[in-house]
């Protein structure tokens, strides 16, 4: 057998690894979905867990600035968007874990590098061609009968999946449309000798058999037992509401998916008035909310773990144009019944500012350690920095 080939078969076959490696496999929960959501852009962290207290944000912020009276206060100092409101039971109920402070030495603000290191989960210098959820995958391969290794929505960016081998499905604006006419993709065998066409008639056979397995499933006629908003109030779309409906009709039909990406884009908010920033937060909130009404309402709330993430945050000082500028370190979310809420990392302090910009407080690897090791329960150690202990 020839050793690409072997290789080929390691990343698919589990009794094929090695056994420490199969013992992990065996260990790791797949039954657990990550719903991870690309706020495509750079979200503006200050404006989203406020710091109220502090008159340095105020200063720095004169005009977009959100005001104290209306802060939804999480303790004495921090507080939320008043667009997150609808997230607030979750917060209460320890459902909702914020970790702040997120970014890595020595940032770049470029949108598409920075993107290409949250995806990756590179040091900044360092350029990887595979994302961190398809090398992870290609040491522990998800289960075979599983429908996908993973699920893109919103729009075809792989993100963390990247350079995957593996199962991928992209279901974008049209899902019927993009189911019915996967489904007549046709199979081929795969042919000894020539390595690129077998990999592209396994990839056409994989896309085949998830969209048959989702199209046998009738997602569309799952009652859900609430409504999402599918408006799209900020084009262009498909709104989260629209995408996280689809996540919630396709986890409730019982297709298995250790992850489903979601994407919405115009968090790159130059020049834009605050009100699209709110308008952003508030299409999110409402979305998650419904999106854990309809999971627990599904007894799956504690099988899914949904995980925010943007290529970087905002400058503290707002511009000249009632914006604000690329930045570098941020808050992120994480929403789930398996969740352990509350507040982690910390908030970089705005009177010792990095040529202006945040002073990253905690290296986003360990939010995916956190994924990793208390989520799948796989792979101890796949990255060196610790995970925070926020998921049960």
């Amino acid at each position: 057998m020839k050793r690409r080939k072997f290789l080929g078969l390691t990343a698919t076959t589990p009794l094929l690894l090695s056994p420490f490696a199969r013992a992990a496999w065996a260990a790791a929960r797949w039954d657990r979905t990550l719903v991870l959501v690309e706020l495509n852009g750079g979200n503006d962290g200050l404006n989203t867990v406020v710091p109220y207290t502090d008159p340095n944000y105020y200063d720095l912020r004169p005009n977009i600035a959100i005001p104290r009276d209306q802060v939804l206060q999480l303790d004495e100092k921090r507080g939320l968007h008043p667009g997150f409101e609808p997230l607030m039971p979750l917060w209460k109920n320890r459902e909702m874990a914020i970790i702040e402070g997120l970014g890595y030495p020595e940032p770049n603000l470029s949108h598409f590098r920075g993107i290409d290191i949250w995806n990756t989960a590179s040091d900044s210098k360092e350029t990887l061609v595979d994302g961190w959820v398809s090398r992870l995958f290609k040491r522990y391969p998800p289960p075979s009968d599983f429908t996908a290794d993973g699920i893109i929505l919103g729009r075809n960016a792989m993100g963390p999946l990247q350079g995957s081998k593996g199962r991928t499905v992209s279901l974008l604006k049209n899902v019927e449309k993009t189911l019915k006419q996967s489904s007549r993709v046709r199979r081929g065998p795969v042919r000894d000798g020539d390595d690129a066409l077998a990999h592209i008639l396994r990839k056409r056979a994989h896309l085949r058999d998830a969209t048959d397995d989702i199209i046998s499933r009738h997602i569309g006629d799952i009652d859900l037992g609430a409504s999402f908003s599918t408006e799209v109030i900020t084009p262009p779309g498909p709104s989260l509401g629209e995408q996280f409906e689809i996540a919630a009709r396709l986890l409730a039909s019982g297709v298995k998916t250790p992850l489903i990406k979601l994407f919405r884009i115009k968090f790159d908010t130059h020049a834009d008035p605050p009100e699209l920033h709110a308008e952003l937060l508030s299409e999110l909130a409402g979305a998650v909310s419904t999106f854990a009404e309809v999971m627990k309402a599904k007894g799956l709330w504690d099988k899914v773990l949904v995980m925010t993430y943007s290529e970087f945050g905002r400058r503290p000082k707002e511009n000249f144009s009632l914006g604000t500028d690329h930045g570098t370190a941020a808050p992120h979310f994480l929403f789930g019944g398996r969740v352990k809420g509350g507040l982690y990392g910390e908030q970089p302090p705005l009177d010792d500012l990095d040529n202006g910009n945040l002073k990253h407080r905690l290296h986003f690897r360990s939010l995916y350690s956190s994924v990793v090791e208390e989520w799948w329960n796989l792979a101890p150690s796949f990255f060196e920095e610790k995970p925070l202990g926020v998921v049960g």
